[in-house]
């Protein structure tokens, strides 16, 4: 038998950092969720962490029958042949006329061969890790409050002597939800289920109550995939310290360095807005060549386009990332609002930073992001702890964020997160000389100085072109200039002639 440890592990990364470390051995635990939320996926999962512990394991079902429960292994891969299954479940000899209670109220009968049956069993097998699935069966076996919370302190107390951890699960559906297990029970852990309008389903756990351990509070998005439950516990910056490195990423464009006084610092962020079409990935993809050819690897998160699509049109410009992708310098992530909750991205992206040793990162867009959140709120929130911790990673981040409309002074983005980021670089539409052009300009920068004039800025020629300050113009970030000089555009084949 192995030595007694300080916490038991319960099968879930995850859970067990929630949980800062697992259970502690020997106590009543209580884990309440809707049907469908895991219950018995997390169930199987802390029993097979203790067979591969080599501890003895007892799962006693009143609800499923072992069939059930074997269909749900396999379904993910597992094998229960090590768990003692008691399965209590009525047989169908209990359903004929002449079985049926007469003198007794079947409370009365049932309740106590289930318990005496129950506790046979713990004595034969003498397991060190057992599941109760589920307590709505004895709360309809008890008859009254009075008696299922006698029940619940009986089976603590038989247990509490017995170096046995016991995990009691509860399916949350009795009429009146009640708190006397949890006010019973050393630690609750609820698993929630949330189903938008669109997209699927969204689970999220919430530790209730953990006596004498300071847990990870709040909610924690998770997953059920074949391999069982995975937890994606709440990002919380503080936790996160790195050396800060006093260094600038270029762009790899002269003008566009000038613009934001010699590039963007490491472990600052950066948002890019304007309206569509403006080139605001494109300048994002622009960053991520020059890091990437300096050997420093990136993580670029898509909301609104596919990656070969991203691929395609930045080679035109002669940003070719392919090379870069296939060589793991750069990793383009491409996200559906629809299937990723926002806790499993953020997860997701604090794993690339922590085993690639990221340099830069962009989200592209905040529109995209948005989507993936059940409010404006939430996005702040989140938002904030993401940028927090990847300034202390000394990760650059990249933001974009798309204007409503196209030209004009009211014009504006579906959230403003202008507040948050370190420099803020706008790109607008303005119309000379009868063309739409396009121009750049850097209104904000935190810590350094930048240029605050406004340049021209295209795409053509097959390459991203900032051209000198327009001096001759007022009125371009209106979209309505007015012009003033002799000259200050970028001139192509179309306006010289």
């Amino acid at each position: 038998m192995n030595a007694e440890r300080t916490h038991h592990a319960t099968g879930i990364t995850g859970l067990d950092d929630v949980l800062c470390g697992g259970l502690s051995p020997h106590r009543l635990y209580l884990v309440e969720g809707v049907p469908g939320s895991g219950k018995t996926t997390l169930a199987l999962q802390f029993l097979l962490e203790g067979v591969a512990c080599g501890e003895s394991t007892l799962y006693v079902t009143l609800s499923e029958s072992a069939d059930e429960l074997h269909a749900v292994a396999k379904s993910h891969g597992w094998s229960l042949d090590a768990i003692n299954i008691r399965e209590l479940t009525p047989s169908e000899e209990g359903l004929r006329p002449e079985d049926q209670y007469t003198m007794f109220h079947p409370s009365e009968v049932e309740l106590g061969e289930t318990t005496r049956t129950i506790l046979e069993e713990v004595t034969r097998i003498q397991p060190r890790r057992v599941v109760f699935d589920s307590l709505s069966e004895l709360r309809l076996l008890a008859g009254n409050a009075l008696r299922y919370r006698r029940q619940i302190l009986a089976l603590k107390q038989f247990f509490s002597g017995r170096k046995c951890t016991v995990l009691l699960l509860d399916d949350m559906t009795s009429t009146n939800h009640d708190l006397q297990v949890q006010s019973i029970a050393h630690g609750v852990v609820c698993l929630e289920q949330l189903n938008p309008d669109y997209g699927t389903e969204r689970r999220r756990l919430r530790v209730v109550k953990y006596r004498g351990v300071q847990f990870r509070g709040g909610y924690h998005d998770y997953v059920i995939r074949r391999g069982g439950i995975q937890v994606f516990p709440r990002l919380v910056a503080h936790e996160s310290r790195n050396r800060r490195i006093k260094e600038r990423l270029a762009s790899g464009l002269m003008e566009l360095d000038h613009l934001l006084g010699g590039g963007i610092e490491r472990g600052t962020s950066i948002l890019i807005t304007g309206a569509a079409g403006t080139g605001k990935s494109s300048l994002t993809a622009q960053f991520v060549h020059a890091a990437a050819s300096r050997g420093e690897k990136s993580l670029m998160v898509i909301f609104d386009e596919s990656a070969n699509t991203l691929l395609g049109r930045s080679k035109e410009l002669t940003i070719d990332l392919q090379p870069y992708v296939e060589s793991g310098v750069v990793t383009i992530t491409q996200v559906d609002p629809a299937e990723l909750s926002p806790g499993e991205m953020v997860f997701k992206i604090r794993e690339a930073v922590e085993r690639d040793h990221i340099s830069l990162v962009v989200i592209d867009s905040m529109n995209g992001y948005l989507n993936a959140m059940p409010g404006e709120h939430y996005l702040i929130i989140h938002l904030h702890e993401l940028l927090t911790y990847l300034g202390q990673m000394d990760v650059a981040t990249m933001l974009v964020s798309a204007h409503h409309g196209l030209i004009g002074s009211n014009m504006q983005a579906p959230i403003d997160v202008s507040y948050l980021a370190d420099a803020v670089i706008l790109m607008r539409y303005f119309e000379a000389r009868g063309e739409v052009r396009q121009a750049i300009s850097v209104v904000k920068k935190r810590g350094g100085a930048h240029e605050r004039s406004i340049r021209e800025f295209k795409m053509a020629e097959g390459r991203i072109q900032v051209g000198e300050p327009l001096r001759d113009f007022r009125g371009i970030l209106t979209g309505v200039p007015v012009f003033e000089g002799g000259g200050g555009l970028m001139t192509s084949p179309r306006s010289s002639d």
